[in-house]
């Protein structure tokens, strides 16, 4: 685990703060903002809801499926052009009902379709082709790796390259790099130092106005505070913690163990992996972190913190408790 501030500064860590891992879908908040800065946004009238759903690792509910049905419209794109395979909600109560209704999963459900909705936005402004713009090399993607080296202070030649659960390319990075975006993006861009302002990239249609850094970490910000459901959904650790600390702290979940978080008025953003990829732990373990840096700033419910633990009989055999001990600097 890494905290740092917007200048790089290690501020606590714990384990290895420069393990290098996959960032998963913590990198959405980084990857929706072209789309921002580019633009894109303020030409295509994109909403502070369809930000949030690019953001997003979500449900798949109703309200999610509304948002990204909008946005791919804006795209001037159908569901069949989203490039993310089906998968069950995230929420088993959400697949349940699903279930219940005889409804399949369809690609428009997946988790991430909010994010590639985004970047065929992206692709549709910049008059790019919409054909494989999940693939390394596509300019949405070389876009992104851009941006992801340009928040995390990572060389783009030193950044990772695999290939995401939804299809997408994949950024593997230090946990450390990792949290410094997430404190960047909280302090709304400080310490991007004369990198605050974004630069124009080529395009064959006619460009919006670009947004600075500044502004276009503000809009992200601002929209996960004002629809924190969409980021997750029902009964899930990201929505329930940004709402639960009215807004005063923004969580990530990636995959395979992997959260990040950004403490605006601590002016830090956290990364953390737990190795062997235990979700469960992971959320225990965030929470843990997130008391040590902003003690009594989360509120959610005691079986996010201490879940409960069952046997294969349905008995109740314990229950799972973080034991984090942080070292701090500067």
């Amino acid at each position: 685990m890494a905290a740092v501030d917007p200048d790089g500064n290690l501020v606590a860590w714990t384990g290895d703060p420069d393990l290098v891992t996959y960032w998963r879908s913590c990198a959405k908040l980084v990857q929706v903002l072209p789309l921002i800065t580019d633009g894109a946004a303020a030409a295509l009238g994109i909403s502070d809801a369809e930000i949030a759903i690019a953001c997003a690792s979500h449900n798949g509910e109703p309200r999610h499926v509304e948002v990204v049905e909008g946005l791919l419209q804006k795209a001037g794109c159908v569901e069949s052009d989203l490039a993310c395979g089906p998968h069950s909600s995230l929420s088993p109560a959400v697949a349940r009902a699903m279930a219940d209704r005889g409804e399949r999963p369809r690609a428009i459900h997946s988790n991430c379709s909010g994010k590639h909705a985004g970047m065929l936005a992206l692709a549709r402004f910049h008059g790019w082709p919409r054909e494989d713009y999940r693939r390394p090399g596509h300019p949405v993607q070389r876009r992104v790796l851009a941006e992801v080296a340009r928040w995390t202070d990572v060389p783009e030649q030193q950044l990772g390259q695999g290939v995401d659960g939804c299809g997408v390319v994949s950024f593997a990075l230090p946990l450390r790099g990792m949290a410094l975006a997430y404190a960047r993006l909280g302090a709304r861009g400080e310490g991007l130092g004369a990198r605050g302002e974004a630069q124009p990239h080529p395009s064959p249609s006619p460009l919006a106005p670009s947004p600075s850094l500044s502004a276009a970490a503000d809009r992200v910000i601002t929209s996960i505070i004002a629809e924190p459901f969409l980021v997750a959904g029902t009964g899930r650790l990201c929505t329930e913690v940004i709402s639960g600390s009215a807004g005063r702290v923004l969580t990530k979940i990636g995959a395979d163990g992997v959260y990040c978080a950004a403490i605006p008025e601590a002016r830090l953003g956290m990364a953390l992996k737990v190795e062997d990829g235990d979700v469960e732990s992971a959320r225990v373990a965030l929470l843990d972190v997130l008391e040590a840096l902003a003690p009594g700033v989360v509120h959610v419910a005691e079986s996010f913190r201490s879940p409960l633990i069952r046997n294969t009989l349905g008995e109740e055999v314990g229950h799972l408790h973080a034991n984090i001990s942080l070292e701090r600097g500067r």
